[in-house]
């Protein structure tokens, strides 16, 4: 018979850390104790949770896994690693890894500290259904004029969580317009945008991913249409826009790569799971195995401070194997761990529980990857325009093989990027950021 890794981990977990109610405590109480026990168990810093740390001091199992969170010391950092540890009710999670939202299906930032534009559209949500295109300028919300980042707090509640809101927007023609929402519920589709860029004798293969979340087997699909025409087209060149890509499934971004690595990495490592001291038993590798007739040499990838967890993981398991190239304003976030699904009572709790290993022995990117050319983020500019900042320059540097000058003008730009990450990372925050996987089967 065989047992998934994930079935086997769970019963090493319940045989070490299950609590017995011996003082009659509430479910409550008892669900939380089990929280702190299991992370004393499988979380990778385990060994640094001191014993004094009391679950009963916590609201729910949530908080104690960003209570855990301060002990994630790592050899070489400063500060604390572990950002992400979290917990939420099963039925939440459910909605969240199939991809379910309830919103508009719009997300917003700032490009300068004045000046808030949409982001993104998911064609499922209302926003998407309503023509509403990234590099719109929201000009105000339910008649509150947008001036500043000292609104986030503001713009968070009415863009994510309110059920009906009115946004004025200036569109790219400099034309004003009035639209208003209605929250929906709706699968999200992660592909924003695929296509094809002839430039002399180099195709370019061009598509932006907002996730590894969703219906896994649409999500697989897709990737087969999108990979079938760049085949088809004779792609010679691919760049892949993860700006806003928080992560999700380890099997989804596994596919993806499978498409991208060329033929000689048939067969070789993709990355290797690396848990603590206890489960080094469960260490495990994943092996390429080639899709399709792409044979690149190498890829470019499009990132931002936003761009974390398997994007990143997907970026270091390919390094390896291809030029990789990355473009954008910023580092990428700096995640290369990732947890599971642990139950807990209702509650699923995700200490981070293992890292991912390249190739090459390449692990500990808690800095995130720096780009190799910094490029602002270019929120005026709709997905695939030629001349959106980071797409331009990666087409330049394919077709010309130099980088671009970064202009004066530019470089401002850039920095003020920078200085807005912390507001952004506040608009930020509804989306998910992790990286998901139950691999291999054991005997």
């Amino acid at each position: 018979m065989k047992l998934t890794f994930y079935t086997l981990l769970l019963l090493c977990l319940a045989a070490t850390a299950c609590k017995k109610n011996k003082n009659n405590k509430s479910t409550d109480q008892l669900v939380k104790d089990t929280t702190l026990s299991y992370a004393r168990d499988i979380y990778i810093w385990y060994k640094n949770i001191p014993a004094s740390l009391n679950a009963q001091s916590f609201a729910d199992p949530d908080q104690i896994m960003k209570g855990i969170r301060p002990y994630s010391t790592e050899p070489g950092f400063t500060a604390p690693v572990d950002r992400w540890s979290f917990a939420m009710l099963q039925s939440e999670w459910n909605k969240v890894s199939s991809g379910i939202e309830a919103d508009f299906g719009m997300r917003v930032f700032f490009r300068t500290s004045t000046d808030l534009r949409v982001a993104s559209v998911d064609k499922n949500g209302t926003a998407g259904q309503a023509a509403i295109k990234r590099g719109w300028r929201i000009n105000a919300i339910n008649g509150v004029a947008i001036n500043d980042t000292s609104q986030s707090t503001f713009i968070v509640n009415t863009v994510y969580y309110s059920p009906t809101t009115r946004f004025n927007f200036t569109l790219p023609d400099n034309s004003t317009r009035e639209i208003t929402l209605n929250s929906q519920v709706f699968t999200n589709n992660p592909f924003l945008l695929d296509s094809v860029y002839t430039y002399g004798s180099n195709k370019i293969g061009y598509f932006v991913l907002n996730s590894f979340l969703g219906d896994t087997n649409q999500v697989r699909t897709d990737f087969n249409r999108v990979f079938n025409r760049f085949t088809a087209a004779g792609v010679t060149d691919l760049v892949i826009d993860l700006r806003y890509n928080g992560g999700g499934f380890v099997s989804l971004a596994e596919y993806m790569l499978n498409f991208i690595v060329p033929a000689s990495g048939n067969g070789q490592t993709m990355l290797t799971y690396s848990f603590n001291d206890k489960y080094t038993r469960f260490n495990s590798t994943l092996t390429y195995n080639k899709r399709g007739n792409l044979n690149l040499n190498r890829v470019f990838f499009i990132v931002s401070k936003q761009s974390a967890s398997a994007s990143e993981m997907a970026i270091n398991s390919i390094k390896p194997f291809l030029d990789v190239k990355l473009v954008g304003p910023s580092n990428t976030t700096g995640k290369p761990v990732g947890f599971y699904p642990i139950p807990v009572g209702n509650w699923y709790m995700f200490p981070v529980s293992f890292r991912t290993i390249n190739r090459n022995n390449e692990a500990n990117y808690f800095n995130g990857f720096a780009p190799d050319h910094i490029a602002a983020d270019g929120l005026d500019k709709n997905w695939g325009d030629v001349d959106e900042s980071c797409l331009s320059k990666a087409i330049r540097y394919i077709t010309t093989g130099s980088w671009a000058r970064v202009a004066p003008t530019d470089q401002t730009l850039v920095n003020e990027q920078l200085r807005l990450i912390p507001s952004n990372s506040k608009l930020d925050l509804p989306a998910f950021k992790g990286m998901v996987t139950r691999p291999v089967k054991m005997q």
